[in-house]
């Protein structure tokens, strides 16, 4: 039987990391190990002057950050990308992404893991993608986790539950409804894999890739986000909202993040700014969006608040630095 046959449900999400079966996590790169250290000295620090710990681990991360700037952008290695998949109501489409994302040969070998996050969808999603499973022959997904929410709480939530559980050197977000192509994760990768950035993110405004032409007030809104929120964290942005953002996990795994559902964009965007000497990258990408009669669930409502959340999380010291509890790596399997 195919290792992928067995998908293991998590269900609930405050326990989620004490109920996901595998081995052991396996060794971390070089500035894993110092941030893990950094974690522990922060809080002895802290304890003894009564600082909080993220402004020790603030002073130290642009220390370890400026190091690693300092060696010529020399190639970076990675084992393994984590792709998280925050699904509701996709029993039409989970399939389809899967096999796009199955199809998909990463630069360098760099291996994959699926992590997909049921957020309580009200459809089939679950069979969907068990199906999938059960009858597509020579996946090239290394690992794969299936996570099931026991409520509804939001995508925001689904990410950050997905984030808690990837164990490979950097991840990624992708949408369960086709408006961004896997084909593009070389892409993404190609300024990591350089040794040049710690997060890329994926611009829908740059770049000759196809575009699909829907609605000109989404535009005229996504632009002005993007604007408020370059103007609070002093980046230079082109495209905040995309759903491809790339991260290096011992970075974003170290972020307190608050927000459970499109709030979560201009949040991690706001606090990632706020680490000393991280290298942000953007590049160009596709887009094929989706009309609301097709699926699309993002309104006006999730503009208010993003334009809240710029507010909230670039004007005042929020916490920014959370403690990473130990996880297990998941069963997998060699492609």
């Amino acid at each position: 039987m195919n290792a992928f046959q067995k998908i293991v449900p998590v269900y609930g999400s405050m326990d989620i990391l004490s109920k996901v079966e595998g081995p052991c996590f396996t060794s971390m790169t070089q500035l894993n190990y110092k941030l893990l250290n950094l974690i522990v000295m922060a809080n002895e620090i802290s304890q003894t002057n009564n600082m909080p710990a993220n402004e020790v681990l603030s002073q130290d991360i642009i220390t370890t950050n400026d190091q690693s700037t300092t060696t010529d952008n020399y190639p970076t290695t990675i084992k393994r990308l984590s792709i998280i998949i925050p699904a509701y109501n996709e029993e039409n489409t989970i399939g389809k992404i899967l096999d796009r994302i199955n199809e998909v040969k990463l630069i360098r070998n760099i291996e994959k893991e699926v992590i997909v996050v049921n957020d309580c969808s009200k459809d089939n999603t679950e069979g969907a993608l068990q199906n999938y499973i059960n009858n597509t022959p020579n996946l090239t997904i290394n690992y794969f986790k299936y996570i099931k929410h026991d409520v509804n709480q939001g995508k925001g939530a689904a990410i950050h539950t997905g984030i808690a559980q990837a164990t490979g050197d950097y991840l990624l977000v992708q949408d369960a409804d086709l408006e961004y192509d896997p084909g593009e994760y070389n892409t993404l990768l190609k300024p990591i894999v350089l040794g040049s950035a710690d997060v890329v993110y994926g611009s829908r405004f740059i770049g000759g890739n196809p575009h699909r032409i829907l609605f000109f007030w989404h535009s005229i809104g996504n632009r002005v986000l993007t604007f408020l929120s370059n103007m609070f964290s002093n980046l230079n942005l082109s495209d905040m909202e995309t759903g491809y953002k790339l991260f290096r996990t011992s970075i974003i795994q170290r972020i307190y993040l608050h927000e459970k559902r499109f709030g979560f964009e201009p949040e991690v965007t706001q606090k990632v700014s706020m680490i000393p000497g991280i290298r942000i990258y953007e590049v160009g990408i596709s887009y094929y969006g989706r009309t609301f009669a097709e699926g699309k669930k993002i309104g006006w409502r999730d503009g208010f608040r993003a334009i809240y959340c710029i507010l909230k999380f670039g004007l005042f010291n929020n916490q920014l630095i959370q403690e990473v509890p130990e996880k297990k790596q998941p069963a997998g399997v060699e492609a």
